[in-house]
């Protein structure tokens, strides 16, 4: 069985950071090493562990996610490498599953993942006091109902939670750190596994908890670097990824994506769009297509495009 590394992104958060570091304190097999790859000026305060914890400051005034990620792999001694974000905490057998899951797959796996409503981690919290109170996101498909099942599909990559042996993501090439912001690299990178002919595959098991925190869906706090990100992939594909959160822009009135020409920002996300997209505090996760599908309830009067 491979040994795992964990490499984490992080930028602010610090309480989720900590839950984090406690969930793999908590594995039925400890990682090789938890690898934080920080986005901010300085690394965080983290309580021991009985594991090596190492902290790498990645440059870079917007999220740089790819270029984290890459960082954070370079830096990893582990033979596999399962990256989790700062929000995602992981259930006790994490670690253990995808060491024996990629003992026999040599691609990109994607755990499960279950979401958290507000305060579940308020005070002393464990994975199996989350039972009852994880949800599934409905936009997402779930996990097969054992081992694991090929992803036809390289837009179904989620980086929220997944793993891969070392040698193959650096054989790959890593993610595209051109790719700055939010939104756009993960598909990216699929594309790139999916040229390359490596596995992508959703598989039972390496269960991480989404924790709570306020978020918008689709991301109009995001909306600059998801056009600048879809621009790129388009130039890169010859198509533009991220389609349903153009859609929703496109809706809104932000946008006009008008297939041929360059994105045009149209206006800037006021009150109302932030209200709208905003995720609410009985929400457990954000859900584009319930906005989506509210948005083109309307008339299309109800969305006047003004040119910033």
């Amino acid at each position: 069985m491979p040994t795992v590394s964990v490499v984490t992104l992080a930028k602010g958060r610090p309480a989720h950071l900590r839950n984090v570091l406690t969930g793999l304190q908590r594995q039925t097999r400890p990682p090789a090493e938890f690898v934080v790859a920080v986005m901010q000026e300085t690394p965080y305060a983290l309580p021991e562990v009985d594991f090596p914890v190492r902290q790498i400051l990645i440059p870079g005034t917007e999220l740089p996610l790819a270029a984290a990620r890459n960082r954070g792999v370079a830096a990893a001694t582990g033979e596999a490498v399962a990256f989790l974000d700062v929000d995602c905490i992981p259930a006790p057998d994490l670690v253990a599953d995808y060491g024996r899951a990629l003992s026999e797959f040599d691609g990109l796996l994607m755990g499960e993942v279950l979401h958290l409503p507000e305060r579940a981690t308020a005070g002393d919290w464990s994975c199996e006091g989350f039972e009852g109170l994880a949800e599934r996101h409905s936009d997402r498909r779930g996990p097969p109902a054992s081992g694991i099942e090929p992803c036809p599909d390289y837009r179904c990559f989620w980086s929220l939670n997944f793993a891969m042996r070392r040698a193959t993501f650096l054989a790959a090439g890593g993610f595209d750190e051109r790719y700055r912001g939010y939104g756009g690299e993960d598909t990216d990178f699929g594309k790139i596994l999916d040229r390359r002919g490596v596995g992508i595959a959703w598989m039972k098991g390496a269960l991480a908890y989404h924790q709570y925190h306020p978020h918008h869906m689709p991301p109009v706090h995001h909306l600059d670097s998801v056009v600048r990100n879809a621009e790129l992939f388009e130039a890169k594909w010859g198509y533009r990824t991220m389609g349903h959160w153009l859609h929703a822009f496109r809706v809104m009135g932000l946008i006009d994506d008008t297939p041929g020409r360059p994105i045009r920002i149209l206006r800037r996300p006021g009150a109302d769009d932030l209200v709208l997209t905003g995720q609410q505090s009985h929400q457990p996760y954000t859900n584009s297509a319930s906005v989506i599908r509210y948005l083109e309830a309307r008339s299309p009067e109800a969305h006047p495009a003004a040119v910033a």
